[in-house]
C-alpha cells in the first residue's frame, strides 16, 4: 500500500497524528519515517513540519533512520536496571547484537526505551509490538534463535 493510501485511512485531524505515524512506519520495510513521510503528514493534517518532527523525536517508538525488521527495545527503567537489564544487554552482545546498532543483515536493531510497564516481571524488552518479561540470557538467546529460525523458514 502506498503512503497516500495509508494516511487516507485516517480522518485528517490532529488526534490521528500518532496513528498515522505508526501506520507509515509499520508499512516501511526499514521500520522508520522518512522526511517525505513527515512532510506528507504535515500537509495532510495541516500542521507544521516542526510539530510532526517534534512528536517523532519525542517518542522513542519512532525512528528517523532505517532500522532492522525486528526492533528490540530494552527497558531502561530503574527497576529493570536493578533486576538485570545489563545481563540482557550483555546477552545480546554475545549473540552479535549491540545497543544502538542494526545488524548487518538488517534483521535486528537494538535500542533502549523508557519504562515498558512490566516492573513486576523485570527485566523486560519489546520486539516490535510484543513484550517479553522475566528474561535471562538463556531465554533471550532462545527468543533470538526462534526469530532467526522463523525467518529462515519463511524465505
Amino acid at each position: 500500500m502506498d503512503r497516500q493510501s495509508i494516511i487516507k485511512q485516517f480522518e485528517p485531524v490532529k488526534d490521528n497524528l500518532l496513528n498515522i505515524l505508526h501506520a507509515l512506519q509499520n508499512s516501511n520495510p526499514e521500520n522508520y519515517l522518512s522526511v517525505d513521510d513527515l512532510k506528507l503528514v504535515s500537509h495532510y493534517l495541516n500542521i507544521t513540519y516542526s510539530s510532526v518532527y517534534g512528536v517523532v523525536k519525542y517518542y522513542s517508538m519512532f525512528s528517523l533512520k532505517p532500522r532492522g525488521k525486528y526492533v528490540i527495545r530494552i527497558c531502561k527503567s530503574p527497576m529493570c536496571h536493578m533486576i538485570g537489564n545489563k545481563e540482557i544487554i550483555d546477552g545480546l552482545k554475545e549473540t552479535g547484537y549491540k545497543l544502538g546498532e542494526t545488524s548487518g543483515d538488517k534483521l535486528f536493531s537494538v535500542e533502549e526505551t523508557e519504562c515498558l510497564g512490566r516492573c513486576a516481571k523485570a527485566p523486560a524488552l519489546m520486539i516490535n509490538d510484543k513484550t517479553y518479561t522475566a528474561l535471562d540470557r538463556k531465554k533471550l538467546k532462545e527468543l533470538i534463535q526462534s526469530i532467526k529460525l522463523n525467518e529462515q523458514n519463511t524465505k
